[in-house]
């Protein structure tokens, strides 16, 4: 590497300036209520919340629902679960949030019944725009559909539907949408196959 002033000058001069200006990006992308919002749950999240006992299912409910979330009677949050705003997340009948779970709902996610989020799943609803020099936040909502399994250390996409009854196999990177039914994997997540459903002979009728 030279360590001639003029040869540094030069080779300066010869690389592009960056599209991408980060000085002129937003400081404040929020609205006072939201910051004062925000404010107010991180610190109960990080008391209240965090510090509950691990089988305080009900208790956990109450604190997300006065925060505005929309939650089922039957629904699980695990205490060590991120979840960035309350107030965007619905969750139905049976569904179940992992311990390490992180729920980035700059935009709305809507997680419907007997779906699972396993351990340090990672939802992400909030991204930039990128074809824009000073690079504008988006809050793309997520929907993940009825009885889907989402194994540990997934990441789902802004924007992303996975379909009724997927599958999505560990730590794989879902950034398109995923057809009812399906198994999903890899890194970007592809279709692998159809999931098998066989009838159980003990089973009950969903609610």
């Amino acid at each position: 590497m030279s360590s001639d002033p003029a040869s540094q000058h030069d080779d300066a001069a010869t690389k592009p300036e960056p599209y991408q200006r980060l000085d002129t990006t937003p400081r404040y992308p929020y609205t006072f209520r939201e910051y004062v919002r925000r404010f107010l749950w991180n610190f109960v999240d990080a008391t209240f919340f965090r510090y509950s006992l691990p089988h305080a299912f009900r208790w956990r409910r109450w604190i997300l629902r006065r925060f505005g979330a929309q939650l089922a009677h039957h629904t699980f949050i695990r205490r060590k679960t991120k979840i960035f705003n309350p107030w965007l997340l619905r969750m139905d009948e049976w569904s179940n949030l992992a311990g390490g779970v992180v729920v980035y709902n700059l935009g709305p996610v809507h997680i419907g019944r007997h779906t699972v989020c396993s351990q340090d799943v990672y939802i992400c609803a909030g991204t930039h725009d990128y074809t824009r020099s000073n690079m504008p936040l988006q809050k793309p909502a997520i929907r993940i559909g009825q009885g889907v399994w989402i194994a540990a250390q997934a990441f789902i996409g802004p924007g992303v539907t996975i379909g009724d009854n997927c599958v999505i196999a560990a730590r794989a990177v879902v950034t398109k949408d995923v057809p009812s039914g399906m198994v999903a994997g890899g890194n970007p997540a592809k279709v692998i196959k159809p999931r098998l459903m066989r009838p159980d002979s003990d089973a009950t009728n969903l609610t």
